[in-house]
């Protein structure tokens, strides 16, 4: 296998750090931000009249975990269409209750809740930590603040095999209410508990206790992203579903110069429990984006739907490698390889936003790049998951389809992909704003 060319290198590189630096979906907000002002873009705000200009570039958010990002094209809209790159924020795991904090023998634990679809077990015995936003007192009522500790905070400790005998046949489960409390420090009674997180958190946001009003704070794995493998051709981290899609569309973005078409990166929260919220791809959100941009620029509502016709969504989500201990898993014919090239994905039962049409777009788009395609199906007998695609092309009424880059052990706590694939999506999805 040949070496890891430098500009995928420095691609992935900076994936790791991104994943990083969001441990929670606000978080991976944030960080977009940044790099979006970095670079010239001018954030927007719901609330107030936009001024849109040809050529310039903008970006809003919505509820602290979704972001829509564009930059203007040269032609009008009905005329060019819009070109996007949708991805979601949110990864499956724990967050702590409103009430988290109580003891059992003496031992203080965080009460937590399922979020979405993780593999439970590789919580176990991982250096966790908190991090997320929480609500603090002001002198206009109250302010929202993220908040991340860096250190180890809290454990979920295994069972030793002596009580648990059967767990290397069996599997590690755990039952969701008695068991995946974490484990938090030593406490005499719950409101020694409740108050010790309370003032870690005041202490972290330089705040009394009693301004802090309440939180939402996500359970993250405090290891660093990193490479491996014999020639470090792949990479782990947690969240790679779906920061990976959401940096690979927001670096095209970024490295992309002026363009015919308005072309647009929006992330979205919520789409591992749904999608239906408002800050989800099930909601408003990027209708009301696209609406104040045909508004803009003058248009009709004949000329908006000439637009949203005119356009392409791709929707960006990650793709289940072919493993080599699990054969049996995988459709024969359609067995994806880490490292081989960005995955396009179809389900008869529109799971996937893909057709034939848009899976035939995105192959030409890859040519154009100069990177390899797959195509991946899942097996008959196995329910298929969803993404964003399906929501988004039905409610704008828009050509969609739905790509991913080859991952393993997706939704577990420490995910792993392939370094050269994600210099590859890259480069694609600079080939859909160009297009």
């Amino acid at each position: 296998m040949k070496p890891i060319a430098k500009t995928a290198r420095q691609q992935a590189e900076d994936l790791l750090n991104f994943i990083d630096a969001s441990p929670s979906p606000w978080h991976a907000v944030s960080s977009a931000e940044q790099r979006l002002r970095a670079h010239g873009f001018e954030q927007l705000q719901e609330m107030l009249d936009w001024q849109l200009q040809s050529g310039r570039a903008y970006f809003v958010s919505r509820k602290g975990g979704s972001l829509i990002a564009f930059r203007m094209g040269s032609k009008p809209l009905h005329e060019s269409g819009f070109r996007i790159v949708g991805a979601h924020t949110d990864s499956p795991g724990l967050r702590l209750k409103p009430k988290a904090a109580h003891i059992s023998e003496g031992i203080g634990r965080l009460g937590v809740e399922v979020y979405g679809g993780p593999i439970l077990a590789t919580f176990a015995d991982r250096d966790l930590s908190l991090a997320g936003r929480v609500n603090v007192r002001s002198h206009e009522g109250f302010e929202t603040r993220l908040v991340r500790f860096d250190q180890p905070l809290v454990r979920l400790p295994n069972l030793a095999i002596h009580m648990n005998r059967e767990v290397n046949e069996q599997g590690l489960k755990l039952h969701k209410q008695n068991e995946l409390p974490l484990i938090f420090g030593f406490a005499d009674s719950h409101e020694h508990a409740a108050l010790a997180l309370r003032q870690l958190l005041a202490e972290k946001m330089g705040v009394k206790a009693d301004d802090v009003m309440n939180w939402e704070l996500n359970v993250y794995d405090t290891q660093p992203g990193s490479f491996w493998g014999f020639e470090q051709e792949f990479i782990a981290d947690s969240q790679l579903d779906n920061l990976a899609s959401c940096h690979a569309g927001l670096t095209a973005l970024l490295e992309v110069g002026a363009t015919d078409a308005t072309i647009m990166c929006a992330l979205f929260d919520h789409e591992e429990v749904g999608s239906e919220s408002a800050a989800g791809a099930g909601g408003s959100f990027i209708a009301d984006v696209l609406a104040r941009i045909a508004a803009g620029q003058g248009l009709d509502e004949s000329q908006r739907r000439i637009a949203h016709a005119g356009s392409f969504f791709v929707s960006a989500d990650m793709a289940h490698a072919w493993h080599p201990n699990f054969p049996n898993a995988y459709e024969p014919c359609h067995k994806v390889m880490v490292n081989a090239g960005p995955v396009i994905k179809v389900n008869a039962n529109q799971r996937y936003s893909t057709d034939a049409e848009t899976a035939a777009r995105f192959m030409l788009l890859c040519e154009k790049a100069e990177v390899p395609f797959q195509q991946y199906s899942h097996r008959t007998d196995l329910g298929c998951g969803s993404t964003i695609g399906p929501i988004v092309s039905a409610g704008l009424g828009m050509a969609a389809v739905d790509v991913g880059c080859p991952m393993w052990a997706m939704h577990s706590l420490r995910e792993s992909a392939g370094a050269d694939d994600h210099d590859a999506m890259i480069r694609v999805l600079k080939a859909v704003f160009e297009s």
